[in-house]
Parts: C-alpha cells; structure tokens; sequence
C-alpha cells in the first residue's frame, strides 16, 4: 500500500505520464473518466450524438467501436459531426480481429482517432498473431497515437495461457487453477507491451488494462500489475451488470484498488436497461472518485435515509430536487465560478441530526419530522441564516443556494477580459 496523505486521500503509485490529445493519464494527473459508445459507428451522426452525450455528463475520453470497413471510414465523418457541435472529446476506437486491416485500408480513421485500444488476445493466431499486432503497432507509431493494451478475461490468448499453465504444472508448488489465470493476464499485458517497445512505441505511449467480471480477480491482478510496472492503468470491472448489481460490483472493486493508488483512468461497464440512459456509467464513475476525495465534479448532496419520525416525503422529494437541480446548474458555474464543485449541501428531515448535519455542510436544511413545529431552519457555513416555511420551501432554498455560489465562490474573468479592458 502506498500509505495516504493527512487529508485521508490515497497517494497515487508513481507512473509514466501519457497525453491522448489534451487529456493526461497517469504521473500526477487526477483519475480520468471514461466511457464507451453503444451505438453503430457506421452511423456517424447516432454515434456524434452519443459521444457529445457522455462528454457533457462527464466523460473525458470516449471510446468508439471498430470493428467494420463501414465503421472505420466513418470515423472521420463522426470527428466533424463532433466538431459542429463544438464538441472537443478524445476519440478511442476499440479494435478487435480485423484492426490491422482497417487501419491499414482506412488512414483517415488512424489520423483522426486519439488513442488505440488494442486486445492482445483478438490480433489473431499462431504466427500471425506477432504479424498483425505488430501492423497495428506500427500504425500507431506512425501516427504517433498512444495505444492501451487491453488485456480481457474472455478473450485470452490461448496460447500463452497454455505456455502458463505447462509452466506451472513444473512448479515444485504448482498453483490453483484462478492464479494460474491471473498470472496469464499480468503475463500477456506486460509482453504485449514489451513487444510494442521493441517494435519502436515509446513506453510513454501504453496504458495498460487487465478487465475481468469478479471483483477479487481484478484487485489480485491489479495489485500484482501495478508491483511489475509503471505504466498507467485503466481500471474498470467488464461485464458488471446491470442496475444496482452493475454499480455495487464496479465500486468495490475499483474503490479498494484506488485506495491502494492504483488506477489512472477508469470505466463503469454498467448494462443499460433498454433504451436505458447510457451516461448513468458516467455519473457512478464520477460520484465513486468524488466520495472517496479523489476528485471533485459537482456539488454533493448529503440526505438522511428517512426513519418513522419522518413520515412526510416532502425531504426525499426536496433532496431529489436539489440534487437535480446542482447537476443541471453545473455546467454554468463550472464556467463562472472556480471550486463550486466542491460545494456541499444537505436536506435533513427532522431535529435528530438535522441541525448537527446542516451545519457540517455549506449550506443544509433541516425539514421538520412528524409533530415537529412547521419550521425549516438553513445553515451556511455552520451558522443558521433564516428559518424558511410555507409552502414555497423548495424554490426558496434553491434561491438560497444560488446566491451562495454567486457569493463565495471566485468569479471566473474571461481570458481576454483583462484586454479588452486594457483597450478601452
């Protein structure tokens, strides 16, 4: 374990720096958030669209699928649809099979995309294997495109597990059958990436991946990557599910290993519900790094769980409506105002904890329980300011808070303020 700093925030482990486009992964770089496309590539404008989606939610790096000459070629065309919506997100594309081949036939999709996602394991076999990851390795280094080597449970190389396993079998203390399949995962990402090396990519250009389904596999690998190299790490649970499965799963298993300061991008592989929102991955990445002190993108909303002393739901609707309404309002503070999203609010919903939780907050509420006196009192920074009550609680607490950011935090000034000024 890396230890942690006073603040209780997990130091991170030292690792190389990679730049795709703007975004940093690694060396002293907060945690990244990913996301990845649902939609038809070979539809560029479904695909624009779905990508400007995540971006605006919240993702820094979008990952596109490759996996056809249609989809391929269109990659370009998503690149500018993206631009007239004056949208700027790093673009992956998620190569499988076939990747040597449409790089190859399709330069403009290796132009325009900002890093690669290669899987050792999918490049092909036998003797062509070498030959066709080394294709796609060289079109990076031509391009001059970072790659991660994305290592997948489903999708080992077989040959290489072979080799692990015959190896292990000579071992005086051979192993079970789960580390043997941990090993072959640590085995095939760190060659992988030995061999992209030796093909001329600098080492400053692979990130590294080992995605699995159970949570304990992917903490021992995880641990055990981070131990035999300095490359930056993506972290993420593939195949977590759907729902609450889905997010339980992801966060208990990224959240002990960024403890550790392991992890420097992450994804939340969550299942959609049918026609379900696909950003929802977005908002759990966000919220796992922001509870844990890792980073900070929207004000948090602190809500007692509610109890027979609060029978009214006006609270819960209340906490649902602030939430909301922060998530909405944050695009144009982030922009007016620096640090709001570290701002912290709580709705309390009788005198328990209320009052005691309103003032840990910037600013809380604590809403009267059942027989309690029709009174609503509001704390900012610790200190009551006005009791609130009637019938327009809601609007008015939001006005509250609204003048709260208008009022503590820092008044973003346009870059060229300062020259205009100047001028005039």
């Amino acid at each position: 374990m890396m230890g942690e700093q006073m603040t209780g925030v997990p130091l991170r482990r030292p690792t190389r720096a990679v730049r795709v486009a703007n975004v940093v992964i690694g060396s002293d770089a907060p945690v990244v958030v990913q996301s990845m496309t649902n939609t038809d590539t070979a539809d560029h404008i479904a695909t624009a669209i779905q990508v400007a989606q995540l971006a605006r939610a919240g993702s820094e790096i979008v990952r596109i699928t490759v996996n056809s000459a249609e989809a391929a070629a269109a990659v370009p065309k998503v690149r500018e649809q993206l631009l007239r919506m004056n949208m700027d997100v790093p673009l992956v594309g998620d190569f499988h099979f076939n990747g040597h081949k449409l790089l190859r036939d399709h330069p403009a999709c290796a132009e325009t995309l900002d890093k690669l996602r290669i899987n050792p394991g999918n490049v092909g076999k036998g003797s062509k294997r070498d030959e066709q990851y080394a294709a796609i390795i060289d079109m990076a280094c031509r391009y001059d495109k970072p790659v991660r080597i994305g290592v997948n449970w489903g999708s080992l190389d077989q040959s290489l597990l072979a080799r692990v396993m015959d190896e292990n079998a000579r071992r005086v203390q051979p192993k079970d059958a789960i580390e043997v399949m941990r090993e072959a995962m640590v085995t095939s990402a760190l060659e992988s990436a030995a061999q992209a090396v030796e093909w001329g990519m600098s080492a400053d250009r692979i990130v590294l991946s080992c995605k699995v389904s159970g949570v304990q596999d992917l903490i021992a690998i995880y641990s055990e990557l981070a131990r035999r190299c300095d490359y930056p790490l993506h972290l993420g649970l593939t195949e977590a599910g759907m729902g609450s499965k889905g997010i339980v799963a992801s966060t208990a298993a990224m959240s002990v290993l960024l403890q550790q300061g392991i992890g420097d991008t992450i994804r939340v592989s969550l299942t959609p519900e049918p026609n379900g929102d696909r950003t929802k991955e977005v908002i759990v990445a966000q919220e796992m790094l922001q509870t844990m002190g890792l980073r900070a993108f929207t004000p948090m909303v602190a809500a007692c769980p509610g109890c027979g002393r609060t029978t009214s739901t006006f609270f819960q609707e209340l906490a649902s409506d602030i939430q909301s309404y922060v998530r909405e309002q944050m695009p144009k503070w982030k922009i007016s105002h620096d640090g709001v999203e570290r701002m912290t609010l709580a709705v309390m919903g009788c005198v328990v904890n209320g009052p005691g939780e309103s003032k840990h907050a910037n600013i809380g509420i604590s809403l009267p329980g059942t027989g309690e006196t029709p009174v609503a009192p509001v704390f900012e920074d610790g200190q009551k300011t006005v009791t609130l009550k009637g019938d327009n609680i809601a609007r008015e607490f939001r006005d509250i808070v609204d003048a709260y950011v208008a009022r503590t935090y820092t008044r973003k000034v346009p870059a060229d303020a300062g020259a205009q000024s100047h001028v005039k």
